[in-house]
């Protein structure tokens, strides 16, 4: 393929679809996104407007765009290439998004799970480059994973493996909204980092947080908790670790049972760098097994929020190469 040669790559999430123009080598020429609709449009209608505006771009510049792909929050079945499951877009349920967009966009198209997206571009372009066997983990609002086993995504029978977020670390602790109990999600999502911090600080108003703590004092959040940490707040470096500690036992499972050459994580968690990571190393090294844990490395995502659009890109370019 020449180096006018494009892909787009769609990055459909609950709040924002971010989308690219990537060429073969991973390099960006231009980045687009919009609020996902939650009423009015359909989310897949956007979805085809944004590849359709990227495409225009692309003629406008002398480029060829040859193929799309677009990460999805949620399962995509890999015989029906229907997308069975989408907490975070529900709409999206039973559409057989794959034919809408190849329909409107006249490309190729490659669907995939969101985290396996993200994975792929870390593994094709990012901190996992020749690695063989990783596993990128995003802590967001909730938390998932993708694979690259033996340097091939691995989806599972049915497309839903890597359910990182839902490994049970505490059988005491909240109920989750898969129906379990004590999933790491319930524990060290974004979304229950804040739930964990806001309770807490009604019994502890030592933090400079505690005043967001208050309706209407403004909003708590990761990053907000991870810049009072960063500013040496006590209290917040307590919050992180205990995160990072409850991460660092779910990823030390993981390395047991994978024997991984790399631990790849992101997400607005991550916000906190190298703060949180040493409580997950940490934890780490205190309870995965000597050989496992000597050969595998623990980094943070280099891509950062471009990781699933650019591994959809990938994805893309790879399916009509192969």
């Amino acid at each position: 393929m020449s180096d006018q040669t494009y892909y787009i790559g769609l990055d459909l999430g609950d709040a924002l679809i971010k989308s690219a123009l990537v060429n073969s080598g991973g390099e960006i020429l231009e980045i687009e996104q919009r609020d996902t609709p939650h009423d009015g449009a359909p989310v897949w209608e956007v979805a085809a407007a944004v590849a359709n505006d990227l495409q225009s771009k692309a003629v406008a510049q002398g480029c060829q765009v040859v193929a799309l792909g677009a990460g999805i929050p949620g399962v995509v079945n890999p015989q029906t290439r229907r997308v069975e499951s989408s907490p975070a877009l529900p709409a999206l349920e039973g559409i057989d998004l794959l034919s809408y967009l190849a329909s409107t966009t006249q490309l190729p198209v490659v669907l995939e799970q969101s985290a396996n997206a993200a994975a792929y571009g870390e593994f094709i372009c990012g901190a996992a480059r020749g690695m063989q066997n990783v596993i990128f983990i995003d802590l967001g609002p909730d938390i998932s994973a993708g694979l690259i086993l033996e340097g091939n995504l691995y989806r599972g029978q049915l497309g839903s493996a890597s359910g990182f977020g839902h490994m049970t670390v505490n059988p005491d602790g909240w109920e989750c909204t898969c129906g379990n109990v004590g999933c790491l999600e319930t524990i060290a999502s974004g979304t229950n980092l804040v739930r964990r911090t806001t309770d807490r600080l009604f019994h502890d108003r030592s933090s400079s947080l505690s005043s967001l703590a208050l309706p209407g004092r403004g909003e708590l959040t990761p990053q907000r908790i991870a810049m009072e940490a960063l500013n040496g707040d006590d209290f917040a470096l307590m919050m992180l670790e205990r995160t990072g500690k409850w991460v660092g036992m779910a990823v030390a499972s993981v390395i047991n049972l994978l024997n991984l050459d790399m631990v790849v994580m992101a997400g607005s968690v991550m916000v906190a760098g190298d703060l949180l990571l040493r409580s997950v190393i940490k934890e780490v090294q205190a309870r995965a097994l000597k050989i496992p844990r000597a050969h595998c490395r623990i980094v943070s995502s280099t891509l950062g929020g471009q990781a699933g659009f650019i591994g959809a890109a990938m994805r893309a370019r790879d399916s009509i190469q192969s």
